[in-house]
């Protein structure tokens, strides 16, 4: 009896995985699908070994993923949620920031009617790299109603909590004060790990590190032309206690 119901939990594992993921799309030393559990769905890059994708801002060099939801039905609204990236050193001197191991981006699924199942559909550009930068594409979907049981829970509750938190700039103790026409000191309450500034499109903000590890000067590098401060960025930064961002304004 015991080896009977072993089996039957082994012939039941696969159709209940299908249950919660779409097939791979293989790409460029990668492939992707889409995969599901009760809170929501994301999208999982498996790379291939010394290969490195990207963060929504690339870095230096590299290509953030795209997404196109259009094709969905019942969706009213899918966020795209990015885990606290890596800073990684490219073989051409530049750094970029993204992954270097197999991620999930989280997405947030908010259905038109949520009595009735979503059909996700995603067409996803984005960029895998190892000594050349390739474009990947992936094309996936899967019917997302939101039941309980996926086999991908722990691995989608693991990314989760690697997106930062949302925060007011005072939780932080973020002080930005002028230092020239160009360029500002942040400070943090606490030295983090790591610090990354998000500009808009066409501006580059530069950080810095000072000596004792809680300020940063940032100098703008890059700016449309005519631009003049006051510049909105958001601010990510990964602590001890795990990553956080917030906005800031730098000047005005």
């Amino acid at each position: 009896m015991l080896r009977l119901t072993l089996l039957a939990l082994l012939a039941a594992t696969p159709a209940l995985a299908a249950d919660f993921a779409s097939d791979w799309s293989a790409s460029a030393k990668s492939k992707a699908r889409l995969v599901a559990d009760a809170r929501g769905a994301g999208f999982e890059i498996a790379l291939s070994p010394g290969s490195i994708t990207y963060w929504r801002d690339p870095g230096e060099a590299g290509v953030p993923p795209s997404f196109d939801f259009s094709g969905s039905a019942n969706l009213a609204k899918a966020e795209v949620e990015y885990p606290a990236p890596q800073r990684i050193p490219e073989p051409d001197g530049s750094t970029a920031f993204g992954y270097n191991a197999s991620v999930i981006l989280p997405i947030r699924v908010t259905p038109v009617d949520p009595s009735k199942p979503v059909r996700l559909q995603a067409k996803v550009n984005y960029a895998v790299c190892e000594k050349l930068c390739l474009p990947a594409r992936a094309d996936a979907e899967l019917t997302f109603d939101g039941k309980a049981g996926s086999p991908y829970a722990a691995d989608l509750a693991t990314m989760r909590a690697r997106v930062p938190a949302k925060v007011a700039p005072a939780s932080l103790g973020a002080v930005v004060s002028a230092t020239a026409a160009k360029s500002w000191r942040l400070c943090l309450t606490a030295a983090p790990r790591e610090l990354f500034v998000e500009a808009p499109e066409g501006y580059w903000v530069q950080p810095k590190r000072e000596a004792d590890g809680r300020c940063y000067a940032l100098s703008l590098q890059q700016a449309p032309d005519g631009a003049k401060p006051p510049l909105d960025v958001r601010v990510t930064v990964e602590g001890a206690s795990g990553a956080a961002e917030t906005r800031l304004t730098l000047g005005g």
